[in-house]
This record gives C-alpha cells, sequence and structure tokens, in this order.
C-alpha cells in the first residue's frame, strides 16, 4: 500500500528510555545497599536498547561480575521479565528452546537481573552480580526504589 503523496509519513516511532541521571542514582543506590550486605557488587544500568547507561564496580568486586552485571541488565531489558524468572519460565517450552536460549550471547538466566519500567512502559534494565542471587536481585531492587520506579 501506497501513502497518500499529500500526507507526511513518518517512518519512525518514539521510544522512552532511562535518563543519564537516573540510572546514576540507580547504580549509586545499589551499591549503597552492597555495603550494607557486606557485599562487593558490579551494577550496571542499560536503556530499553541494551546500551549501556551507567554502571559501578566496587572495589574488591569479582572482575568476571563486571560483564554478568551488564549481561543481566540487557537480559532484563530486552525481555522485560526479572532474571530470576527464566529457570521456571523455560520449563514450560521444549528442549531445544530450554538448550538453546541459555546459549545465547549475553544472556543470563539466574538472579540479579530486573527491568525497569515507568508509567507501565519498559525504559531499561539494572544487574547486579557480585553476591548471591538473592543479595544482587535485593540490591538491584534498592537501585530502582531509589528513582521510584519498579520493575
Amino acid at each position: 500500500m501506497t501513502p497518500p503523496e499529500t500526507a507526511a509519513v513518518s517512518r519512525s516511532v518514539a521510544q522512552q528510555v532511562i535518563d543519564a541521571m537516573a540510572a546514576s542514582d540507580a547504580v549509586r543506590a545499589a551499591v549503597v545497599h552492597a555495603a550494607a550486605l557486606g557485599i562487593r557488587i558490579n551494577v550496571a544500568v542499560v536503556d530499553v536498547g541494551g546500551n549501556l547507561a551507567a554502571f559501578l564496580r566496587m572495589p574488591g568486586a569479582f572482575l568476571h561480575s563486571i560483564d554478568i552485571a551488564i549481561d543481566k541488565a540487557y537480559t532484563a531489558a530486552s525481555f522485560g521479565r526479572p532474571t530470576s524468572q527464566w529457570h521456571a519460565a523455560l520449563q514450560q517450552h521444549s528442549d531445544a528452546v530450554r538448550e538453546g536460549i541459555v546459549r545465547r550471547p549475553r544472556f543470563v538466566g539466574f538472579g540479579g537481573g530486573l527491568p525497569i519500567v515507568e508509567a507501565g512502559q519498559r525504559i531499561g534494565g539494572i544487574g547486579v552480580s557480585g553476591g548471591s542471587e538473592e543479595q544482587d536481585e535485593a540490591c538491584a531492587q534498592a537501585g530502582l526504589a531509589a528513582i521510584g520506579l519498579s520493575s
């Protein structure tokens, strides 16, 4: 179908993303929570397109956890679900899906990543790595709470 010649046609859509100040505030709050728990973490916030918006590494946090934190945020932002939910979610799928999705680059299927949602719209993701799955998710929740948003 050809659009009418008289009407201006847009070939793009508007998309909300987390802003730099909120991303920065969220990673700082996650680090404060980790310090209170006595753990050292890496924490990342990505926008809805998976682009890194903010990152902090506590001194002494595991180096390998840098990429894990970023990938948890990416997974949560890209699928819109907490990474802790993947184990149960995959039980509903075929062996091919269960085995295949976990082999995808940047996919993380364990706790510590949360989508960031504002007014019902996904605007990014936050990922934490360095503690247990529960501690990582608690730090991510603290980051979201600090900016008045949820997963």
